[in-house]
């Protein structure tokens, strides 16, 4: 008999620590979606995460979970996606865990083409930690740490992710997270990496205006877009007054466990060579 999943088959019985009113329940009831949507059985997926409020949502879902150190959920991720090329892996960060500590890592994951899904909680905060400000705080803004307001530019996910390669970028908010939900159906189906910014208002420290802010600031990409067109992607992201939501740009290209498992392949026509045949490679 088949097993059916609904998005309830996917809950635990832990129970969400997260503010009242906090954006991330969007993005838990989103994910839940994707997961049924899909119907992946729960054994077959592994969620990993770093540190922050957004780093929670794994203990929240019953699939295997991985909490990493602050910032290192793409080292965690692609060494889980090696080890087992059948799992679905998703990593789940925030704006400060992937853009500030962990940003090194990013690029490397987007060039390789890794086939994971990156969910990106974004609020411009570091919630967990009372209310700092994070890299993709807007200049001007008050937090506990900018009192007199924010004078660093801000990191726009979108534009880095264009100009790191990645080959899948969309972006929604938790406002929605029926819109949510397939734009991580698309990012978990597509061969490669591929980065969902989600909006996520952080009410405590950015108070409920964040909700408003994102509903005036955020617009559906109009039909005429093609996200197979680069052009057309940066122009997309480029747009000053509003933020698209929707599929901004998708590429086809080899996925790194492709490319690892022919590398294998070809050392291995080679026969496996004795020690000292090995160290002769290394004489000059």
């Amino acid at each position: 008999m088949t097993v059916q999943y609904s998005p309830l088959d996917y809950r635990n019985d832990v129970k969400p620590v997260w503010c009242v009113g906090c954006g991330h329940f969007g993005v838990l009831n989103a994910v839940y979606q994707a997961l049924a949507t899909l119907q992946l059985p729960p054994e077959n997926v592994a969620l990993v995460s770093g540190i922050g409020c957004s780093s929670r949502l794994p203990g929240y879902v019953r699939t295997y979970g991985f909490n990493a150190l602050h910032g290192r959920v793409l080292p965690i991720a692609l060494g889980v996606k090696l080890a087992r090329p059948e799992t679905v892996v998703i990593g789940i960060t925030g704006d400060g865990d992937a853009l500030s500590i962990g940003m090194g890592h990013y690029p490397h994951a987007a060039r390789r083409n890794i086939d994971i899904t990156l969910i990106m909680m974004d609020n411009g905060i570091y919630g967990l930690t009372k209310g700092q400000v994070s890299p993709t705080l807007t200049e001007g803004e008050i937090t506990k740490t900018t009192i007199y307001g924010n004078i660093d530019h801000p990191i726009d996910a979108v534009r880095f992710a264009l100009g790191c390669q990645t080959s899948l970028i969309a972006r929604s908010t938790s406002l929605d997270p029926k819109h949510m939900a397939e734009m991580i159906v698309r990012g978990i189906k597509h061969r490669g990496f591929s980065l969902v910014h989600v909006l996520s208002p952080c009410v405590t420290f950015r108070g409920r205006e964040q909700y408003n802010w994102i509903r005036e600031h955020t617009e559906p990409l109009p039909e005429s877009h093609n996200p197979e067109d680069f052009r057309s992607a940066l122009d997309a992201a480029y747009r000053e007054d509003k933020l698209y939501t929707g599929l901004i740009y998708q590429e086809e290209r080899d996925d790194y466990g492709s490319r690892v498992s022919a590398l294998c392949e070809r050392s291995q026509s080679k026969g496996i060579l004795t020690l000292e045949e090995l160290a002769r490679q290394f004489l000059i």
